[in-house]
């Protein structure tokens, strides 16, 4: 164990609030790709409080709206494990 506290697995929030800060992550090869290498890669744009990953696709949930737009400026190209993201965006479609 590394010290580091665990994420929660939960991205579904009621609060309305939290729809900005939490952001859709598309075409994901979740064969290979796992919470860890999501968390690691989103991570630098600010403090994670969850992340759910999906057959084919994640959700991370930022504490902040501005994480939230700076991980989907930042990421939007990147190809995980071999594949480009097909579609990344904060929940709410902005």
């Amino acid at each position: 164990m590394t010290g580091k506290s665990q994420t929660s697995n939960v991205t579904n929030k009621t609060d309305p609030r939290s729809l900005n800060s939490r952001v859709f992550i598309g075409n994901l090869n979740t064969a290979i790709v796992k919470k860890s290498d999501i968390e690691v890669i989103f991570a630098k744009y600010g403090k994670i409080v969850g992340c759910s990953v999906h057959k084919g696709f994640a959700f991370v949930q930022y504490m902040s709206e501005r994480n939230a737009r700076a991980a989907v400026a930042g990421e939007n190209a990147r190809i995980i494990a071999g594949q480009p993201l097909g579609h990344i965006s904060s929940y709410n479609g902005h």
